[in-house]
């Protein structure tokens, strides 16, 4: 009888144990930019990419990992001028070494692959993390545009 009741209280417990969500280290970080993005063109408000945000060595980065221009998956970033000059679209770097700093992500770059420009770069997060706000500029904020990219599961 008390192996049974062992059995039927595990049993019990592993039930009860299954509807609770488990945490996943997949699982977003909403306070974080960390994921998966989905930029949108800021001149014609069509879904331009998907970039994955990461963290590495205590700075953010930004991958193309997929493009919606038909195409994308053969070309080839031929206007830039520094080491990603013709380096595939997809896998495409194009933030790097961007810092939190007193609640702010900045300091590092934004690449805008159509014609090989390189911009100072900023985001914040918005909507309890659902939107990342992108700016790149030149010299100063107010000499940028900005793009809201939206968080992909």
């Amino acid at each position: 009888m008390k192996a049974w009741t062992f059995a039927a209280t595990l049993a019990l417990f592993t039930f009860a144990l299954a509807g609770i969500p488990a945490a996943s280290s997949h699982s977003a970080d909403l306070q974080s930019p960390v994921g998966l993005w989905k930029t949108v063109d800021d001149k014609t408000a069509m879904p331009r990419a998907m970039v994955r945000v990461y963290l590495q060595d205590g700075k953010y980065f930004g991958r193309i990992e997929q493009s919606f221009t038909p195409g994308a998956e053969t070309r080839v970033c031929s206007a830039c001028s520094d080491e990603r000059k013709n380096q595939p679209i997809i896998g495409l770097l194009i933030i790097r070494n961007v810092n939190l700093r007193d609640g702010e992500y900045g300091g590092g770059d934004i690449l805008d692959p159509d014609n090989g420009s390189v911009y100072r770069c900023k985001f914040h997060l918005e909507n309890d993390g659902a939107t990342l706000v992108v700016r790149g500029f030149i010299g100063i904020s107010l000499l940028g545009r900005s793009q809201t990219w939206q968080r992909q599961n």
